[in-house]
């Protein structure tokens, strides 16, 4: 019984937390960071249990609230608190030096660490509730907390990023809002009351409604979920919002905040790709003109930040396209690529917050160069994190892409396969390219050679050591993670399969 409140108890930890922020941390700094870390290591304790509890037993139905747990709720419920842990420890030190910069204030970290926690709570919600109205407001819940921390520096880039980003997602989101209220209507005859709601009831009621009504719900739900993925045609908030942010919010969003949006869409899409093939095709071919324009993005940058915010671009495509295949191999391989993306990416974004904090805040790739001697380790944490998205063996990122081409081998969509693998050569050749420029190219401007620049403290690196070595721990013993991705999987499938006609 006591296991059934796990749910709740991961919702309300990071509210209490935000709480104690709000109220006591601008006279105690001790109820300021200290109850962020607190509340951000609490939150992945209880993650843990709950993804051994899901594992070993199975998932946790008699939950208060219409929230719900299985394979798929404990493993991105697991990362998220992982990753919120490794950016709450990061900040500690580096928003401090934003302080003696005079980018914000003392007091305004009390806004910084209460936020933080509160996108926590709402992002736990949106992945333990069993309710689709519930998934829209978590969903534009973790957009208004996100927004107010890419423009936690107040100067007119972030607030113009703030914006744009606001009025884009929202907007999207609208359509997934469509697509509930759609579906909604047309199940009531079939599910009456609030079992249409219900995300475990998607796979009985979408064979008793009509085609018609299907596919625009589909579509409903892949552009409102695809705008928050930051997903080609829906993209045009990402390159901005992650290069205003402070470093550490930048990992946040290309690390978690898109990754919700792929998850809504494992949570709805997924379901109706068995019963109709023309979505599988729709799917494969938005995904793969996102991989296509976000690498070819990419390439253009001088800017690190909005180079890896394009690179964002083009990696969500894997994971869209794997989900949107609805196989066991398909969604295992998009999974799989989910959790090792927030990995690696989440460790690049913060090794160029590394780079900004050594060298007084350059990020331009033109400004940089010879950095890798006096910043050894950050320049190893960027070049694991660029060979692993790049998908080079034996890193993380490589198992997934090969997952996701045997997906798409399975399904005979060669042109998916092949654009999948030119993509892939060319995130590889691009960040490579980048890291040898940054770490081991010649100095080309004076602050890059300035004699003062040295490692980073502790505190900022050991959070990017901690994700690196799990690039490589995954990438030279993937069973590590097959339990939960496995049982992410099947949480899936078992939605369709209880609405499969025999």
């Amino acid at each position: 019984m006591a296991e059934s409140f796990l749910p709740l108890a991961l919702i309300g930890v990071p509210v209490v937390a935000s709480l104690i922020i709000f109220t006591l941390g601008i006279k105690w700094r001790l109820c300021r960071e200290g109850a962020a870390i607190g509340g951000a290591a609490l939150t992945a304790y209880l993650a843990v249990l709950l993804a051994r509890r899901v594992v070993t037993v199975g998932p946790l139905q008699d939950c208060p609230l219409d929230l719900y747990a299985d394979g798929l709720s404990a493993l991105v419920v697991l990362l998220v608190s992982i990753v919120m842990l490794i950016i709450v420890g990061y900040s500690l030190r580096y928003m401090q030096y934003q302080v003696e910069q005079g980018l914000t204030t003392s007091h305004r970290l009390v806004l910084y660490y209460g936020l933080l926690m509160l996108f926590a709570a709402v992002m736990m919600w949106a992945c333990l509730t069993n309710n689709m109205i519930w998934l829209y407001v978590a969903l534009e819940g973790t957009t208004l907390a996100t927004a107010l921390l890419v423009c936690f520096n107040w100067n007119n880039e972030g607030l113009e990023a703030s914006y744009k980003y606001v009025l884009i997602v929202v907007t999207g989101l609208c359509f997934a809002l469509f697509g509930t209220v759609l579906l909604y209507s047309a199940a009531g005859q079939y599910s009456p009351g609030r079992p249409a709601l219900l995300l475990t009831e998607l796979g009985r009621i979408i064979p008793l409604i009509p085609r018609s009504v299907s596919l625009l719900a589909v579509a409903f739900f892949i552009v409102g979920f695809g705008t928050k993925a930051g997903l080609i045609p829906f993209h045009a908030w990402l390159p901005d919002a992650h290069s205003e942010a402070p470093a550490p919010i930048s990992a946040l969003l290309s690390g978690l905040v898109i990754k919700v949006g792929a998850y809504a869409l494992a949570r709805t899409v997924t379901i109706f790709a068995p019963h109709y093939d023309a979505v599988i095709v729709f799917v494969a071919i938005i995904a793969s003109a996102s991989m296509i324009i976000g690498i070819l993005m990419a390439w253009a940058q001088d800017d690190l930040k909005r180079l890896l915010a394009f690179h964002s671009v083009s990696q969500i495509g894997y994971i869209i396209e794997g989900l949107g295949f609805g196989t066991y191999l398909g969604v295992y391989g998009g999974l799989f690529h989910l959790v090792n993306h927030t990995l690696f990416k989440t460790l690049l974004f913060l090794s160029v917050g590394a780079v900004m904090y050594a060298t007084g805040g350059l990020r331009r790739i033109s400004q940089l160069g010879g950095l890798g001697r006096r910043m050894p380790i950050t320049a190893f944490c960027f070049f694991i994190g660029a060979i692993a998205m790049g998908g080079l063996p034996p890193l993380n990122g490589f198992w997934s892409k090969l997952t996701l081409f045997m997906a798409g081998g399975e399904l005979h969509l060669w042109w998916a396969v092949a654009i999948g693998m030119v993509v892939s050569i060319l995130t590889l050749t691009c960040m490579v390219h980048t890291a040898y420029k940054v770490f081991w190219g010649h100095p080309t401007t004076e602050p890059a050679t300035n004699p003062g620049i040295r490692e980073v403290p502790i505190s900022i690196w050991l959070g990017m050591a901690v994700l690196a070595v799990l690039c490589i721990a995954i990438g030279v013993y993937p069973q590590l993670i097959h339990p939960l991705l496995h049982r992410g999987t099947e949480s899936i499938l078992a939605v369709y399969r209880a609405g499969a006609i025999p």
